[in-house]
């Protein structure tokens, strides 16, 4: 800004003092904005831009994937009133974006950095109940918007032992499934929680969760789609008898269809080849039937 300059010039001593008039007239600017500036450095709508801009970095932070839609939403729970547009505009001037861009021809497009190693390696299976879990998001349309869910499957019995639906992707819905198989199981041991890079496991939210149950993270390798097949093939067969079967009006009809599907028919009446033709909870109380009765 210009009238810092002035103010200073202003200021100093003579010789070299430069009066406010000489200088507007020079820098052909009027004199009254000077003032009124000078009685207020800082206007009432720069004053609260800077509250929203610090706000909306907080929000940003805890999920990286946020764009200002999402991030106007956050602000409007927060109290702030503002629209989308200039929760847009100050988010345009603090070059704060979401970390899911548009995807792209080609191979150009870049995955974010692993926060943990690949510890799997597409080695899919477990001698004990839960050791490994492969965790990943899937979305289906309703004609109100779309459902996201994240699921978390234990490879020993290809049991879903926690899920998380929501309208939203973000961390708080893998927060949520996690913490629905911590408090489902209770792990005794070490677990492997397996997941792909998107931004809802790499974010600061849901690694806190793994280290604060003392879970041991693992992230696959950029653009290796059969990293997670195993949790793939679940969100398969989901997709083929339940999300396809129909047009769904509401996210609530399709919440609970999703977990009707997976409560009642996945987990006690479809019978797998892999656990010798039986249902993931039938398998589990034969093979680790305290298991079975804790969960």
């Amino acid at each position: 800004m210009i009238y810092p300059l002035v103010r200073e010039l202003a200021a100093r001593e003579a010789p070299v003092r430069v009066p406010v008039a000489v200088t507007c007239r020079v820098l052909n600017i009027a004199k009254q904005p000077y003032y009124r500036w000078l009685q207020q450095p800082v206007s009432e709508r720069d004053w609260v831009d800077a509250h929203l801009a610090n706000a909306a970095f907080d929000i940003h932070h805890d999920d990286p994937a946020f764009g200002y839609r999402f991030i106007a939403d956050e602000l409007a729970d927060a109290g702030f009133t503002a629209s989308e547009r200039r929760v847009w505009r100050v988010c345009s001037e603090h070059a704060i974006t979401s970390t899911i861009q548009r995807k792209r021809r080609g191979k150009t497009g870049k995955v974010g950095p692993p926060v943990r190693d690949d510890l799997v390696r597409r080695a899919y299976n477990s001698d004990e109940p839960d050791r490994l879990w492969l965790t990943d998001i899937t979305e289906h349309p309703t004609r109100e918007g779309k459902v996201y869910l994240c699921a978390i499957k234990d490879v020993f019995s290809n049991r879903i032992v926690g899920y998380s639906i929501d309208a939203r992707m973000t961390s708080d819905l893998a927060v949520n499934a996690l913490r629905m198989a911590v408090q489902r199981r209770r792990p005794a041991g070490p677990v492997t929680v397996h997941s792909d890079r998107g931004s809802q496991f790499r974010s600061r939210k849901y690694q806190h969760e793994l280290d604060r149950h003392g879970l041991i993270g693992s992230m696959g390798r950029v653009g290796a789609a059969g990293d997670n097949a195993a949790m793939e093939s679940f969100f398969a067969l989901l997709q083929k008898n339940v999300l396809n079967n129909q047009s769904w009006a509401t996210r609530e009809q399709l919440r609970i269809a999703i977990v009707t599907w997976i409560e009642r028919t996945y987990h006690r009446r479809r019978r797998q080849r892999v656990l010798g033709r039986l249902t993931p909870i039938e398998y589990e109380a034969i093979m680790a039937p305290q298991v079975a009765l804790a969960a």
